[in-house]
């Protein structure tokens, strides 16, 4: 079976061979290809997957191309995690935002719809070559903003593109975890939009026991996301929201935070990840011992901003561990490839699942996953303040992909007014003259 990374020389890429690593069933991944458009980060990169697969027998092959063509041929499976802009377009949403003294955060506010106006537009040609390519192949997005820029390629590709975040599994496993319960074996009632979502129910043996850790203030407070929402707002929601809702919840906090720190996150990973590179361009550099020492780090300093801004300094080693979005993708290609029938929080196109988004809108929920792909759970309505933001975030992506399909200024400006995170229609018009002056992909919104 063959597996197609499109930015394949992106740092988390020996992530997910990694878990292909662990992976001796019959049916597995034997051959890997990795697409991108930089050959210096391709070659970094696969020096790190030789390594991590010296002396594993039936470790699946590895290839690198800058051809998408050549990349997509024969694929079963196609992965995608590319950065358009790179991480130095990330860095310059983030400024041109705050400038404006509002978030720019890569997926959140008017760094996230920057970011999507430039990606969407990509990724759909993208799905146009893989449904001419590779039209049994099944597509894996975690390309952000992922659940807009998998929505924009399900247009093409139906259900055959799943998106996945491990932001909800992550936060599931520490709920479970301080509950003292099986991760594996709970259900979680997750529901929302990708880095929009909340955790209403932990169900373990068929019972409830959520709300056991909303009345207990010590436990409540002990893991990320009750120090960084705070118990008391925790009970208020009778939910645990998506770390990424800490934006929202506190937005004057974050943004303060992120004016008035160092440097942006963007930034931060822009000079790490620059420096990672660099040093992997030695021939004699240990590559794999250098993507560890970057990862972690990278790792250690995820939210920092946020955690600042709510006062609860270093995350706990405990915390440290994230969904494992490697994990995700490789459980759903078993399950689509061997029929191995799971239940995974996806992000797929909502059907009849949520009444208040239309059928074609995606959506981040559980999902049983079997042949057949995808398949929604039914979930309880939401509750009527998150259907506001649900809304509103939803139709803010509407008009990103209007404004990518159509080529209009008029449309990605109310896109950006349209955030509940941009507090002005003034601010919005000038954002999309600052995105635009910044990005050469977005030159078709100067007109």
């Amino acid at each position: 079976m063959k597996l197609t990374i499109l930015g394949g020389g992106g740092f988390r890429v020996p992530l997910v061979y990694g878990a292909l690593l662990g992976d001796h069933a019959e049916g597995r991944v034997t051959h890997v290809t990795l697409y991108d458009l930089d050959e210096g980060r391709l070659s970094a990169i696969a020096r790190v997957l030789a390594d991590q697969a010296e002396g594993v027998p039936d470790a699946p092959a590895v290839t690198a191309t800058t051809d998408l063509d050549e990349a997509l041929r024969g694929a079963d499976f196609v992965f995608s995690a590319i950065r358009v802009g790179g991480l130095e377009g990330r860095a310059a949403d983030e400024r041109i935002a705050l400038d404006e003294g509002v978030l720019g955060q890569e997926t959140v506010g008017a760094g996230g719809i920057a970011y999507g106006l430039r990606t969407v537009p990509v990724a759909v040609r993208i799905a146009r070559r893989i449904a001419e390519l590779a039209p049994d192949a099944w597509v894996i997005n975690f390309t952000n903003p992922a659940g807009l820029v998998t929505e924009a390629m399900s247009r093409v590709l139906g259900d055959r593109v799943v998106g996945i975040c491990d932001s909800p599994v992550g936060l599931g496993r520490r709920v479970a975890r301080i509950l003292g319960a099986n991760p594996d074996e709970a259900w979680i009632d997750y529901v929302g939009l990708n880095h929009l979502g909340w955790l209403r129910g932990l169900r373990v043996g068929g019972q409830d026991v959520l709300p056991r850790l909303l009345a207990d203030e010590e436990a409540l407070g002990s893991f990320e996301e009750g120090r960084l929402f705070g118990p008391e707002w925790l009970r208020s929601l009778g939910a645990i929201p998506n770390e990424y809702l800490h934006y929202y919840y506190f937005n004057r906090e974050a943004v303060h935070a992120y004016r008035t720190a160092e440097r942006t996150r963007g930034a931060y990973l822009r000079d790490q990840q620059g420096a990672f590179y660099e040093e992997m361009a030695k021939p004699d550099t240990p590559a794999l011992a250098a993507w560890h020492r970057t990862l972690a780090d990278r790792e250690a300093t995820y939210m920092a901003a946020n955690r600042e801004a709510a006062g609860i300094g270093e995350r706990d080693e405990e915390d440290l561990e994230s969904g494992g979005y490697e994990k995700v993708a490789l459980a759903l290609m078993r399950a689509i490839a061997r029929d191995e029938r799971t239940t995974l929080i996806l992000n797929v196109r909502n059907g009849s699942t949520l009444s208040v988004l239309d059928a074609d809108a995606v959506i981040e929920v559980p999902c049983f996953v079997d042949a057949n792909g995808a398949h929604p759970v039914s979930v309880a309505p939401l509750p009527y303040h998150a259907v506001g933001l649900v809304t509103a975030v939803k139709a803010v992506e509407r008009e990103v992909l209007a404004a990518v399909e159509s080529g209009s200024r008029a449309a990605a400006v109310k896109a950006f007014a349209l955030h509940p995170l941009v507090d002005s229609v003034a601010v919005a018009r000038r954002l999309v003259e600052g995105y635009t002056a910044e990005h050469p992909g977005l030159a078709w919104l100067r007109n």
